[in-house]
């Protein structure tokens, strides 16, 4: 009622207490009346369209989760001495020593919640409902409980698989598509918000793809349901009653909702899913590149709408993509026929890919569109570089090095020396790095603007390696020639990390 006073609020009361209707034209045509005239005898006042029926047929395969584990004190507080004979000995007996039941240890509980996808007793929740437990019991609806064995998680998406066994067949639900949600479509939770089961609430989708960096692949649907501490790991329902999201999280100052929710979409987690009910784990893709966003000059150069697509930065030796097809420098604009609107959509689409098989990726390269086949392995989290497709921030410094005097050549404002064994131990460079070593940056040139740094190595240019600054200025002028009007350096700092830095010509 926003503008509305305090008089505007009395005049609807009270036009309510003397039997008026209150309603504005166009709400009494909905409630049967003509236009400028009174209600219809039978008009009825309706709210919103129902959801009991819907939820009367879900709540039997929605369930409470219970945990406990065991935990060590590690520091005893003393017990408070108070006189014998006190009324208050018996209750700090009961709480500081019996605590803990038998020994060091004492019991921590916490409740989750979780839904049925198979009549057999498979049941999903999240990671952190189960994480550490050393027993994990489900209650169901009608008050059954039934211990549960976990038969897989995945700390990356938050998501774990639980089997029971059940006397009977359990009453399970389907999985719908995420990918056809729209902002607005309504949306319901069922869960055990502060242990309070069966609960139901109601809203609408609030956003799609969003990332809160909780994990590597966020791509969480944003939701108005009420959502709190307990509903964790519960489904969120389409209105045609099936699983579109997991909620996972919830963004509150207190607690309690305030109308801020995130459920992992099925268009990631049916993956996960089938995968840890087949094999306890899960199989990711791994292509073995490192990757950053596309540089809006770098974009408007290759002809595509900038902040789309994926650079690759960097070729990770030894992994799938070490021996080509792609290459430093191409940016991926669809992989596996999934468009990579931005970086982190290359790493989502590269986990879900089948392994050892070849699979499409279009790139630009050179300016030119093209598909290429690539072949992706299984990622292996023990491998340091395997954990993701490694997103590399372009604006990463390296290492700040001193200015080291009077370059042999200057060339964009930069003071170039080609590496050898003595600069690359005086600026502690790494043997892997090879190519032009920068030794001064003029202030305020644009090479300083880019944050090019002293120290750092300038090892390609237009995806053509350099190692003399007679063959940068070369290839400098060839561009230029050619009518670019920036030169896109890939640099390395000390360790050899690399990023793409985009320096105009003109």
């Amino acid at each position: 009622m926003r503008g509305l006073g305090m008089t505007g609020l009395c005049l609807l009361l009270a036009a309510g207490m003397a039997g008026e209707t209150a309603f504005p034209a166009f709400a009494q045509t909905a409630l049967g009346a003509q236009p400028g005239g009174a209600p219809a005898a039978n008009a009825k006042l309706t709210g919103p369209a129902p959801v009991s029926d819907i939820a009367e047929g879900l709540l039997q395969s929605v369930v409470n989760i219970a945990t406990s584990q065991n935990v060590k004190d590690e520091e005893t507080s003393p017990v408070p001495q108070v006189p014998k004979g006190s009324p208050f000995e018996d209750l700090f007996e009961d709480f500081f020593k019996n605590r803990g039941g038998d020994g060091p240890n004492h019991k921590v509980n916490s409740l989750g919640s979780g839904f049925v996808i198979d009549p057999s007793g498979y049941i999903v929740t999240n990671n952190h409902v189960i994480e550490n437990a050393d027993d994990i019991e489900v209650i169901f609806a009608d008050g059954s409980k039934l211990k549960a064995k976990l038969v897989g998680t995945d700390t990356k998406t938050d998501l774990s698989v639980l089997k029971v066994e059940p006397p009977e067949p359990l009453q399970a639900v389907k999985f719908g598509d995420s990918k056809k949600m729209r902002i607005g479509d309504w949306v319901m939770a069922i869960g055990n918000p502060f242990g309070l089961g069966g609960s139901v609430t109601l809203g609408i989708v609030s956003a799609r793809g969003r990332n809160i960096n909780a994990g590597p692949y966020d791509n969480f649907i944003q939701t108005d349901a009420a959502i709190n501490k307990g509903n964790s790991g519960g489904p969120l329902f389409n209105m045609a009653g099936e699983v579109i999201g997991i909620n996972t999280a919830i963004i509150s100052p207190s607690g309690g909702s305030i109308g801020i929710g995130f459920a992992v979409p099925t268009e990631l987690a049916q993956n996960v899913i089938d995968q840890l009910r087949q094999y306890g784990e899960t199989r990711r893709g791994w292509l073995g590149v490192r990757i950053q966003p596309v540089p809006d000059d770098l974009a408007k150069a290759a002809g595509i709408k900038a902040g789309r697509g994926a650079l690759i930065g960097s070729i990770i030796d030894g992994g799938p993509s070490a021996k080509g097809p792609l290459k430093v420098g191409d940016v991926v604009i669809s992989f596996n026929g999934k468009d990579v609107a931005e970086s982190r959509d290359l790493v989502r689409s590269v986990a879900e890919s089948p392994i050892d098989q070849e699979i499409d990726a279009i790139i630009f390269r050179d300016g030119k569109r093209q598909t290429v086949k690539v072949r992706l392995a299984r990622m292996q989290d023990e491998k340091p570089d395997a954990k993701s497709e490694e997103q590399v921030d372009p604006n990463a410094p390296g290492k700040d090095g001193a200015e080291q005097g009077e370059a042999a050549d200057s060339i964009m404002g930069l003071g170039l020396e080609t590496l050898d064994d003595e600069n690359r131990a005086a600026n502690s460079i790494a043997e892997s790095v090879e190519g032009l070593l920068i030794t001064s940056v003029e202030p305020g040139s644009q090479a300083a603007q880019k944050g090019l740094k002293v120290g750092e190595v300038i090892v390609e240019v237009g995806q053509e390696f350099v190692d003399t600054p007679e063959v940068l200025a070369e290839k400098l002028a060839k561009l230029k020639n050619d009518g670019r009007r920036s030169a896109h350096l890939m640099v390395a700092n000390a360790r050899g990390d690399l990023r793409f830095v985009a320096i105009p010509l003109e």
